[in-house]
């Protein structure tokens, strides 16, 4: 029996959320991993369970679009400076970590006391 494409689709947030999982894992200073799309909308994302989200949902749709817009416009430019390896947006309160599989960007924020922060990337660009 060959899969619809509501079944393929929910296959592929059942795999971006078991991502988002194995990323959560990698350090108790990930704070939250999210997949989201060209347009700025949410696939997945898990928020670290013993801690509050620092945005309201508002911001969040206003991030992932800021963000989304980003990634689009970066692509333009691959072809002369190579493929955007990641982008870290350092906050006081905390780090962002964005990095892009084909259309698709994953949005890491991370305690901004963590101090193996390359060591985190590494594992997260294994993780994607």
């Amino acid at each position: 029996m060959e899969k619809t494409p509501a079944d393929k689709w929910k296959d592929t947030v059942i795999k971006y959320r078991k991502q988002c999982q194995n990323i959560l894992k990698l350090s108790k200073s990930v704070r939250y991993v999210g997949v989201i799309n060209i347009y700025g909308r949410t696939l997945t994302g898990i928020v670290r369970s013993d801690l509050k989200p620092l945005l309201k949902s508002e911001q969040v749709k206003n991030e992932f679009f800021i963000i989304s817009t980003l990634m689009s416009l970066r692509k333009d430019t691959a072809s002369s400076v190579g493929n955007l390896e990641h982008v870290i947006l350092q906050h006081q309160k905390v780090i962002i970590v964005v990095l892009q599989k084909k259309d698709i960007t994953y949005y890491v924020s991370i305690d901004r006391k963590e101090k193996g922060l390359e060591k985190i990337i590494s594992s997260i660009k294994k993780t994607i």
